[in-house]
């Protein structure tokens, strides 16, 4: 760990973060206490970037004022944010800003192979922080003309074109460069400016490629995304595609040149920010983790595998949030997959209603129990959904050779196997409204549960306040505050769940737990097939136990074999998951519904009198 010395900045014992969102500007204060850093207090305004404001500072000096109010620390000065801090204590040692402001960076990427080369630039530019407006391909089944419209009415902030091994053929990436140069596209921002182009494709039609795109747009050339067919080499293009985004999208907003000014480090992505703290995550518990962030219009997911935690892989839902496209959630999971959350009996046209309200107002919240276990049941499907997103991308490199066995012969998806292994999952981490300011912990325990089906044993938490895009970047100038704020404030610890795999027939022993926990001494529950129940395990508490799963079912060592395991507590506990993997609810609405009344009830995830009053009597089996 550092000794509080970093960058050039001398002494740190004061930052200020601020992360300018599409509709609230978010700003924190860290400071240097006895025992480490620690977050002092948080504010929060209207972002400003459009009209009639339209200028970014406005609302980022609204947001620092509150912290002002609520600290009695000077902080801002009539040119701005007062950084470095004075000798008389006014100011802050280091501003940061990250953003997503205007949209964010909206990117189009192109490539040759839909499922090769532009699903390699897709994941660069995802892992930058970009939303990827479309992908072009010389195989996508549209025609040129098509392709040139869509280039041509998306205006995107920049384009990423790539295409073909180093040595090989050019033709191919020269027909994609003259798509580009034929739709003669115009950037969202800043009109006057050309836009701007990134190309990491094959060396040898690096010529070609400035011959056509050099005089129509400002164009980038970096190293080759796919140099030989077996690897891949994403950092050159997402750095670049960060300069640009600071050259050309920053600048260009307005306001965004007088934050610049005003920071102390080159302002981020806010989904580049939060991948970024993803990835520190999974190195400072040494272990994988997939992380979510469910918001009004878009839900992000993000994962960090392999042995090294080395496999980082960003993706974009755009048309599935909790508010704005809500509506394309009842779309795309179907009626009957929402309402199999709903443990009340709610009739289709009026919760159809609700749901268009909800897009209609998307600022509002559940003020009625029935109103909440609506919009839950909406998450859920909106997080399974954006995990199946993830995994088309969170794969292997298709189109490499490889010895494959009898039983591959004929699988075309072989060598593009998802990495995803939920049974090596260390830590599921959730952020968003839907999650992080559930009214009970416990709310958000089971979305998470229910959507992503960990296997084995996963710890579980939620963001606190949503204050992982300022850490991301905090965690690149001055690591230590960062991790210390990240497990002292911004992390609230859920628990510990046990899922086996596999299901086994109702009152069957799904898997007993043997060991002996904090305050409860030596424990032997036994959890049926179909049971959820919770032990006592609080905040900071760790235990060893052994899982031993029932008959065909596997806990992470092997079918019906014993498991030795540490386990850490929450504020929920240590959850014991015996509903089985894949999660199968019963087909027949009365049965589901009273399963699910049960499942509540067993965790104590909503007031009970509340439960039983809003479910009804259900008849008996």
């Amino acid at each position: 760990m550092a000794d509080g010395k970093t960058g050039n900045w001398g002494p740190v014992n004061s930052i200020l973060a601020t992360d300018c969102g599409s509709t609230t500007t978010k700003a924190i204060l860290i400071e240097r206490q006895s025992g480490g850093y620690r977050l002092v207090a948080r504010g929060e305004a209207p972002t400003t970037v459009e009209a009639p404001f339209e200028d970014v500072t406005l609302g980022v000096r609204n947001a620092v004022r509150e912290l002002e109010e609520l600290t009695g620390r000077k902080l801002l000065g009539q040119q701005g944010v007062l950084c470095p801090r004075s000798a008389d204590g006014t100011g802050t040692d280091l501003f940061l800003s990250t953003s997503s402001a205007g949209g964010g960076l909206q990117m189009m990427v192109a490539g040759v192979i839909k499922t090769m080369t532009a699903e390699s630039a897709q994941r660069a530019a995802l892992g930058a922080g970009a939303i990827v407006m479309d992908v072009i391909a010389i195989d996508d089944g549209r025609r040129p003309h098509e392709k040139i419209r869509r280039i041509r009415d998306l205006r995107p902030d920049m384009i990423l074109l790539s295409g073909g091994v180093d040595g090989g053929t050019i033709s191919h990436v020269a027909q994609v460069a003259e798509l580009i140069a034929a739709a003669q596209p115009r950037p969202r921002l800043g009109t006057s400016f050309k836009l701007p182009v990134i190309f990491a494709g094959n060396v040898k039609a690096r010529d070609h490629v400035r011959k056509v795109l050099g005089g129509l747009s400002d164009l980038r050339v970096v190293e080759n995304l796919r140099p030989v067919m077996e690897r891949e080499e994403l950092g050159p293009a997402r750095e670049e595609i960060h300069r640009l985004f600071l050259e050309h999208v920053m600048a260009q907003a307005p306001g965004y040149a007088t934050l610049m000014s005003w920071a102390s480090a080159p302002i981020m992505p806010t989904p580049g920010a939060v991948g970024l703290g993803m990835q520190n995550v999974a190195k400072l518990y040494r272990t994988s983790v997939i992380g979510v962030d469910i918001g009004g219009a878009t839900t992000d997911v993000f994962s960090v595998f392999g042995p090294e935690q080395e496999l980082f892989v960003r993706t974009v839902s755009a048309n599935l949030g909790m508010s704005y496209s809500i509506s394309n959630v009842l779309l795309e999971a179907g009626l009957e997959n929402v309402m199999r959350w709903l443990p009340i009996s709610v009739d289709p046209v009026d919760l159809k209603n609700r749901i268009r309200n909800k897009m209609i107002r998307p600022t509002t919240i559940p003020q009625t129990l029935e109103e909440l276990l609506i919009e839950q049941a909406l998450a859920r499907e909106a997080l399974r959904l954006a995990m199946e997103h993830h995994k088309t991308l969170a794969r292997g490199l298709k189109g490499i050779q490889r010895l494959r066995h009898m039983g591959e012969t004929f699988d075309q998806e072989a060598t593009g196997q998802t990495h995803i292994d939920l049974m090596e999952l260390g830590i599921l981490v959730g952020s968003g409204g839907a999650l992080s300011h559930a009214p009970r912990r416990m709310q958000a325990a089971l979305m998470l549960l229910d959507a992503f089906q960990p296997e084995g044993v996963t710890r579980l938490a939620v963001d606190s306040i949503f204050m992982m895009p300022q850490l991301g970047v905090l965690w690149t100038v001055s690591p230590e505050p960062a991790a210390q704020v990240f497990e002292r404030d911004c992390l609230v610890h859920l628990g510990t769940a046990i899922s086996p795999v596999g299901n086994g027939r109702p009152g069957e022993r799904a898997f007993t737990l043997k060991g002996t926990l904090p305050g409860a001494g030596e424990v032997e529950e036994e959890v049926l097939a179909g049971q959820l129940r919770v032990l006592p395990l609080g905040v900071g508490e760790k235990a060893t136990v052994e899982v031993v799963p029932g008959w065909g079912m596997d806990a992470g060592a092997g079918k019906g074999r014993k498991l030795k395991t540490e386990v850490h507590g929450g504020v929920c506990g240590l959850i014991l998951d015996g509903r089985g993997r894949p999660l199968v609810l019963p087909e027949d609405p009365v049965q589901r519904r009273r399963k699910l009344v049960e499942w509540f009830r067993c965790v104590d995830a909503y007031p009970a009198d509340l439960l039983t009053r809003l479910a009804g009597p259900l008849p008996r089996e």
